[in-house]
């Protein structure tokens, strides 16, 4: 070993030694998800497996594919499917512009009372859980004691079943999403655009642009590459609609448009023990979500200079 290649690494040591209460503080959370997002992988087995608890895992017979084979002859998971996909894909294009919006209208506000009082009050429901929301929903959009129907009544409307219309149900999901975490969502945008050179502002100022066109010239590009991180991110859960929420809002009369991959796999898997079946169903979901990742992740980076990695 060369005396160069010693020095380096007796400074590594060293600086190793420095930050050995750091690198303690750090093994916590690695062991954490490890033992919770890593071990757990092991049970992917059973989607090729016809999974016995009493035979366990290795004791169980291989069904050489059967249950993916099977996914695509089930008329419910083709609906769960393509409601998944279609909740999504509005959720992208009408709530992920959301906190966007909402951090550019916060940015421009200079009432600091105001300012606060405000982000507190949206910051709220992202700290509450959709079961205590679902059951506030469900009393706001009642037929008979909401707020909603009451107003509509009392214009001369009939009361709406809004939870149990197939025409209704998805725009209260999409209206409650936003509600729930367009404050919260808010945050990451906010502290992008605290880091923006104030320079570039009073240089607006001297050209006399007003506040619209800096926020459209100077705040919205300055953002635009945590805009595309996270909707990357967003991307890999495509199949991800919001499982809690719907779970705690639909009921059978909306299935046909409200069933999504995860309450079908919860209802297979948890209701109707069909473990193998379901676990086939959630690494087909996430083998589409790794697929997304990579792929929009690979499109971005040609196009601009922007990207995950």
């Amino acid at each position: 070993m060369s005396k160069k290649t010693e020095t380096v690494k007796r400074a590594t040591l060293q600086q190793m030694n420095k930050m050995k209460l750091l690198y303690v503080m750090l093994l916590f959370p690695v062991i954490m998800l490890f033992v919770f997002n890593y071990l757990p992988m092991y049970g992917i087995l059973i989607a090729f497996k016809d999974f016995s608890p009493g035979l366990g895992i290795w004791g169980s017979a291989w069904n050489q594919f059967e249950h993916f084979t099977r996914l695509f002859s089930d008329f419910l998971f083709i609906r769960a499917l393509n409601n998944t996909l279609w909740i999504s894909i509005l959720k992208i294009v009408i709530a992920f512009p959301a906190p966007i919006l909402f951090a550019l209208m916060l940015n421009e506000i200079r009432n600091q009372k105001f300012l606060k009082v405000t982000q507190s009050i949206s910051y709220l429901p992202h700290f509450m859980s959709w079961v205590i929301l679902s059951a506030m929903i469900i009393e706001v959009f009642s037929p008979q004691r909401g707020i909603v129907n009451f107003i509509i009544t009392s214009f001369g409307g009939d009361p709406i079943h809004f939870l149990s219309s197939k025409l209704y149900f998805i725009p209260v999901l999409l209206l409650t999403d936003i509600w729930k975490e367009v404050g919260y969502g808010a945050i990451i945008y906010l502290a992008a655009i605290a880091s923006v050179d104030p320079s570039l502002y009073e240089a607006a100022d001297m050209d006399g642009a007003g506040r619209f066109k800096k926020m459209l010239h100077i705040t919205l590009p300055s953002i635009m590459p945590m805009v595309i991180i996270l909707f990357i991110l967003r991307l890999g859960g495509i199949l991800n609609a919001g499982f809690d929420q719907i779970l705690n809002l639909y009921n059978p009369l909306v299935y046909e448009v409200a069933d999504i991959i995860d309450t079908y796999v919860y209802r297979s898997g948890l209701e109707q023990f069909q473990f193998d079946y379901a676990t086939a169903v959630g690494l087909f979901k996430n083998i589409i979500g790794v697929t997304f990742i990579l792929g929009a992740n690979a499109i971005i980076r040609r196009k601009s200079e922007h990207g995950i990695w």
